[in-house]
């Protein structure tokens, strides 16, 4: 029997699909490669992204050969888009304390994947023994777009460099990661892999990140805590970084309970961080969150407003105010984003300022130092200020990215660097503290009934 035409293309669509389902697309390469801190101060954390379920293993080793291996697990993530896009973000800690591990002061090669393929070759540097001895240098931003990332080859350079010891994005991510059924962030970790491959790469949750309750920053990122990433503290020498959802404040639709939640958690941890002995070892505290409490910029956010939701709190009962907190337990330097410009401010309260004296307004400040570094480069492009306040000290709408040295237990270098300028500093000065210092002087006058905060565990009672 002959077949005829239609028996033979019935014959031949279903070979096509066979052979298309016998070579499905598999994506088993990691890519998206970075690495923090883990949950101990000495531990790093390797997380990548594959498209298909594979082992999670990175190797590594001190000199040419990768000798040493350690394995983790994988979690499969799904984009809350229309594709329901799915992929496999793995994680592997290295503890320093493991037998044969990792060695103070040594560069460490690694690659991360499995038998059925390998990233590059990548490497990081782990810090000194003496951590409370250590001056780590850091470079901080935020708002960095896959569109116009102006400053990312510069960042490239230097850290590949060694100028680096950690990298801090306070928030803002990609412009936005779930775009595209998550394509967009997929790219944007991509891009990101030639620095936070090479470093730790610390975050804080922006408001670009809100889509599907923030689920692409929860569960690309590897932050220590048990919040998903969404606050968080670490120490890095004689630093204490606490990072914290500025978000909470204003996405109440995702949950009310977890600003309670973070307002509670972020006292327990100050509290523990400003007590004496801790202060000793660590005597620098620094915050980072996306939304600031103060700016001078052109437009109508909410840092523009005398009762701007974190500094004033949710009125009318000023639940959850951060400026009184930050102030009562001793933060040092409170660093923010958003506004896509660079703004040092002089040691501020209640928008009074509190210089340390006339002539060195940053020796001794009786106040907060706030400074805004939200100008790495993205499609919204840079914001202009409105006339200059007395509160305000130095700002520029160039784009570029702040570093952070933290020489010792009294001397903080802080500088600014203008993309726009060739990597020119424009703005270079000194945060110092001659004496040991817990508290600011306004401190214990804190406890008034005007000043009164109302007990976070009290609204949790109501909800």
């Amino acid at each position: 029997m002959v077949p005829n035409k239609g028996q033979v293309l019935f014959v031949g669509v279903s070979m096509l699909s066979l052979l298309s389902s016998s070579f499905a697309t598999v994506r088993y390469q990691p890519e998206q490669v970075h690495l923090s801190y883990g949950e101990k101060e000495r531990s790093i954390v390797v997380t990548w992204s594959t498209g298909n379920k594979t082992d999670s293993i990175v190797k590594y080793g001190g000199g040419d050969q990768l000798l040493q291996s350690k394995s983790g697990s994988c979690t499969l993530f799904v984009d809350g888009g229309h594709k329901q896009a799915s992929q496999y973000i793995h994680r592997v800690t290295i503890y320093y304390e493991d037998p044969d591990s990792l060695q103070p002061e040594t560069k460490y090669y690694y690659h991360v994947g499995s038998d059925l393929g390998w990233s590059p070759v990548f490497w990081f540097v782990t810090p000194p023994m003496n951590l409370t001895g250590w001056a780590p240098s850091i470079a901080i931003y935020g708002d960095m777009g896959n569109v116009n990332a102006q400053s990312l080859p510069r960042l490239q350079s230097e850290t590949q460099a060694g100028l680096y010891d950690a990298i801090i994005h306070v928030g803002d991510f990609a412009y936005n990661m779930d775009d595209s059924d998550g394509e967009v962030g997929d790219e944007f970790m991509r891009q990101i892999e030639s620095i936070a491959a090479y470093v730790p790469y610390m975050t804080t949750v922006g408001n670009h990140e809100s889509a599907y309750n923030f689920s692409h920053y929860r569960a690309r990122f590897s932050m220590p805590g048990p919040y998903e990433n969404m606050m968080f503290s670490f120490n890095m020498g004689p630093i204490h970084f606490i990072s914290f959802s500025t978000e909470y404040y204003y996405y109440l639709r995702y949950g009310f309970k977890m600003l309670v939640k973070q307002y509670e958690w972020l006292e327990n941890d100050l509290k523990e961080a400003s007590h004496p002995a801790n202060r000793t070892v660590r005597p620098w505290i620094i915050t980072m969150g996306h939304r600031p409490m103060y700016c001078s910029n052109k437009d109508n956010d909410d840092c523009t407003l005398v009762k701007n939701r974190l500094r004033y709190g949710l009125t009318p009962l000023r639940l959850f105010a951060l400026e009184d907190l930050f102030y009562k337990y001793g933060v040092d330097l409170e660093v923010w984003a958003h506004e896509h410009s660079y703004e040092r401010f002089w040691p501020l309260y209640n928008y009074k300022v509190y210089n340390g004296s006339f002539d060195k307004p940053y020796t001794n400040p009786k106040a907060p130092v706030h400074i805004v570094v939200g100008s790495a480069g993205c499609q919204e492009r840079v914001d202009s200020f409105n006339a200059l306040p007395p509160w305000s000290a130095f700002r520029s709408s160039d784009y570029g990215y702040s570093r952070i040295k933290v020489h010792n237990a009294t001397h903080l270098n802080l500088q600014q660097v203008s993309d726009d300028l060739d990597g020119e500093v424009i703005d270079d000065w000194w945060l110092i503290k001659e004496m040991p210092r817990i508290k600011f002087p306004l401190a214990e006058q804190m406890t008034t009934e005007e000043n009164q905060i109302i007990e976070p565990s009290n609204v949790l009672k109501g909800l």
